[in-house]
């Protein structure tokens, strides 16, 4: 599991994490949503030992994150980043290899190969395996990253697994995708935890959601208690109502007619 306990991160007199307090249990999908500059990324990367964090706690199955070397760590954890091109030539096989090598030291066992496989299998990219990845569509590299970072933690119990804006830049196709692989983790029993744009997205996937606001949590819990307008308003400076699906069990955001937007 992941456990946060009055984190705070600073830069000279602006916090840009301010005393956050959650947990993420296995078997769940906890979506990180704000306006831009609410601290998003800044957690992100505490929470993956990019950068360290001033004070509070952070937790990894029930250790500190500080215990862990990065060898042992990217045996469970794996983090998938903004979609990216490479410069570098490689074969889709290749990337999806690179995700085993925390475990082995020369040559993948035959136990590594069959795990690269599955990945590759379960996020439809194995037809590419002798592609150029840089030949590909942002979509079909993104879920060649996906299956690279699921290769990694493939046959951990409770691995982790931190999703950067997976969808950026993506079209709603590869958008639901991407979500329903993450989906998947998450009840199969990975932490998944997610920065999402789509506030919609995140109330249709996630199990928890997390709602920045300058650092602060304006509000955590299940979507259907804190994707609201009162808590949308706040974070984002905009009126909004809700609509209710009864198909999906959830509620969905749309802009108020009488649209206010706030420059403070």
């Amino acid at each position: 599991m992941i456990s946060v306990k009055e984190l705070r991160y600073s830069i000279g007199k602006k916090h840009l994490v301010n005393g956050l307090n959650f947990d993420v249990y296995p078997g769940e999908l906890m979506a990180i949503v704000g306006a831009n500059g609410a601290g998003k990324s800044t957690l992100l990367k505490l929470l993956c030992k990019e950068i360290d964090f001033h004070s509070g706690e952070i937790l990894l199955r029930g250790k500190p994150l500080a215990a862990y070397k990065q060898n042992a760590l990217a045996k469970f954890r794996a983090v998938l980043s903004q979609q990216t091109t490479l410069s570098v030539s490689f074969k889709v096989h290749e990337l999806v290899t690179m995700g085993r090598y925390p475990h082995f030291d020369t040559l993948p066992s035959d136990h590594d190969l069959d795990i690269i496989q599955r990945a590759m299998e379960e996020t439809g990219v194995s037809q590419f395996s002798h592609r150029d990845y840089n030949t590909l569509s942002g979509g079909e590299q993104q879920r060649v990253q996906l299956a690279r970072v699921i290769a990694q933690i493939y046959d951990q119990n409770e691995g982790i697994l931190f999703l950067d804006e997976p969808t950026n830049g993506l079209d709603l196709r590869y958008q639901q995708q991407i979500l329903s692989l993450a989906r998947s983790l998450a009840d199969r029993g990975y932490c998944v935890v997610s920065i999402l744009h789509d506030v919609n997205i995140a109330s249709r996937y996630a199990d928890k959601v997390l709602i920045m606001k300058q650092g602060k949590s304006v509000a955590f819990g299940a979507p259907t208690e804190v994707i609201n307008c009162e808590n949308i308003h706040r974070a984002f400076n905009i009126h909004v109502k809700l609509i209710h699906d009864d198909e999906f069990q959830c509620s969905f955001v749309v802009l108020s007619s009488n649209l206010s937007i706030q420059t403070k």
